[in-house]
């Protein structure tokens, strides 16, 4: 309540898995919007640093506060946010850093003036912030509030953007992580940016360690490792009373024994009632490889899954999902919710009640019309080229306009056009498996399909079933960021929790780096999931 009701000073809230970051978050966006804390025509900044982070947090302030006041709040990835301080700003650059309007983002190849990486937009944003007074007084005026979500991942350059943009400004800045999930040390992750933003920004510590996620087999589970990394932060054995959860600790000679017990469990979950979008399966590191054997199993099996390396920051861009959720209601007959996102994301918020009840009955008039199309016998359902047109003809009656305003980073250079086409692309892939539409979407779907997730893709979610395949000394090696990545793999699970390690794993075929075929357990880990 102390965070979230904060008036003007700077907090950094310490927050253990399940205590609930994102929903203080949330709140305290609705609490300031609500109450006037955040004046017209002053914004909220959230930066995240995930695609489906930043999306989650929008989504909930949304729902809680209404289109309306949510219209003010700004929930951007690292990289968002430094791109859109470069695209607000871009004249500014000069020199070899000087961008054209028309500048794309390429994930590797660097070209003057034409074309930069993703690695480059948060040090062009600095340049910017740094060198430009009226850069710097054009973000700050804008916003008046700024939540950094997981800030114990901040690498260096992120965090000197955030103390150009907001040292010794009059915003009211609220910081949120962990430093027992800090797992991002490979990428630049800065040691102690927690104690460095609470005494660069005067911020008042507010600790937040109860767990509402976890079962209390699963949190005792949980305080034995916090006794190791964070003493402080240990939990009462009172409030960790309770038999409910589960624990499992599987033990395999082979992948292929491992694929098969695990495909079986899964099989079931699935028969009693466990939702798809609530069983997850975490690998450190290569889920292609480690998890293949499964993969195999579960189409055996007709179960959907999604290799989340592949697929999650995609359906988390808003026009991969318009795209998706279009085919979704045109191929099948019971998608309701779809339906409902569709219309509302299609609609034109900003045209008179004219033009918006005009454009809603072509949308209706021109998703029935082809709905008619999909299932005549002459429709080639098992052909991309057929679905391709029917999604072009239907984002050219969104228009381009509705179709840039959905991110900031759909107005300029070919972002948007990209996506689009990555989207049809990912639904080729999965269409060339089956040649079912619904099928292929179920598997792209973070509803309806299983899902292979790294534990760096896993932060910030949780489900009711969590299996993580391979406890062992090849896969958990790095003694750096290894038991930080372990608690956050096991800290994902509500209910129920399989710890799998095998004796021996196949060397794929194809070149792999380093890959170890004799597996060793690795049995500190394992010790944690052992009571008394």
């Amino acid at each position: 309540m102390s965070a979230v009701t904060m008036p003007d000073e700077n907090v950094v809230v310490a927050a253990g898995p399940g205590a609930g970051k994102t929903e203080l978050l949330a709140q305290r966006a609705d609490f300031l919007l609500r109450t006037g804390q955040c004046p017209y025509p002053r914004r909220i900044l959230a930066v995240s640093f995930k695609v489906d982070a930043a999306r989650n947090l929008r989504e909930r302030v949304r729902r809680r506060s209404g289109s309306r006041l949510a219209a003010r709040f700004d929930s951007f990835t690292f990289h968002a946010f430094a791109k859109r301080v470069i695209d607000n700003f871009r004249p500014a650059l000069t020199g070899y850093n000087a961008l054209n309007p028309d500048y794309r983002i390429d994930p590797d190849t660097r070209i003057e003036g034409e074309q930069i990486t993703f690695s480059d937009l948060v040090p062009l944003a600095l340049e910017i912030v740094e060198t430009n007074a009226y850069a710097q007084g054009g973000i700050r005026q804008t916003y008046s509030h700024v939540f950094l979500d997981e800030f114990q991942d901040c690498t260096s350059q992120q965090y000197q953007l955030i103390r150009a943009a907001f040292g010794h400004a009059t915003a009211v800045l609220t910081a949120v992580g962990d430093t027992k999930q800090r797992i991002m040390a490979w990428a630049g992750a800065l040691d102690g940016v927690m104690q460095t933003f609470a005494e660069d920004f005067s911020a008042r510590p507010l600790p937040l360690y109860q767990n509402f996620r976890s079962a209390p087999r699963l949190r005792r589970m949980q305080n034995r490792m916090i006794a190791q990394m964070d003493p402080a932060a240990v939990s009462p054995d009172e409030e960790l009373a309770g038999d409910d959860g589960v624990i499992e600790v599987l033990d395999f000679d082979t992948e292929h024994d491992e694929a098969l017990a695990v495909a079986d469990l899964i099989h079931d979950w699935l028969h009693q009632g466990v939702p798809s979008r609530e069983i997850a399966i975490l690998v450190r590191q290569q889920p292609h490889l480690v998890a293949a054997a499964l993969g195999r199993k579960l189409v055996d099996r007709g179960i959907p899954f999604r290799n989340e390396q592949e697929s999650q920051d995609l359906t988390a861009e808003p026009v991969a999902a318009l795209v998706f959720n279009f085919i979704r209601v045109i191929a099948d007959d019971r998608q309701p919710d779809a339906y409902t996102e569709l219309m509302r994301v299609a609609n034109r918020s900003s045209a008179s009640e004219d033009e918006a009840s005009r454009l809603d009955s072509q949308l209706k008039r021109m998703v029935g019309t082809t709905r008619t199309t999909v299932r005549s016998p002459k429709f080639k359902t098992g052909e991309p080229a057929a679905w391709k047109t029917l999604v072009h003809e239907f984002l050219q009656l969104v228009s381009r306009p509705v179709l840039t305003a959905l991110s900031t980073g759909y107005q300029q250079g070919t972002r948007l056009d990209d996506l689009i086409e990555q989207a049809l692309e990912a639904f080729d892939r999965e269409l060339a498996v089956d040649g079912d539409a619904v099928q292929a979407l179920q598997r792209l779907s973070e509803v309806d399909a299983i899902r292979f997730l790294t534990i760096h893709k896993c932060k910030g979610l949780e489900f009711e079933k969590v299996v993580v395949l391979g406890i062992e000394e090849q896969l958990f090696w790095d003694p750096t960021t290894a038991t930080s990545e372990f608690f956050v793999a096991i800290s994902r699970a509500k209910q129920h929790l399989v710890l799998t390690h095998t004796k021996h794993r196949d060397r794929p075929k194809g070149p792999t780096k380093r890959w170890d075929e004799w597996r060793t357990p690795h049995q500190g880990f394992l010790d944690f999931a052992r009571e008394g």
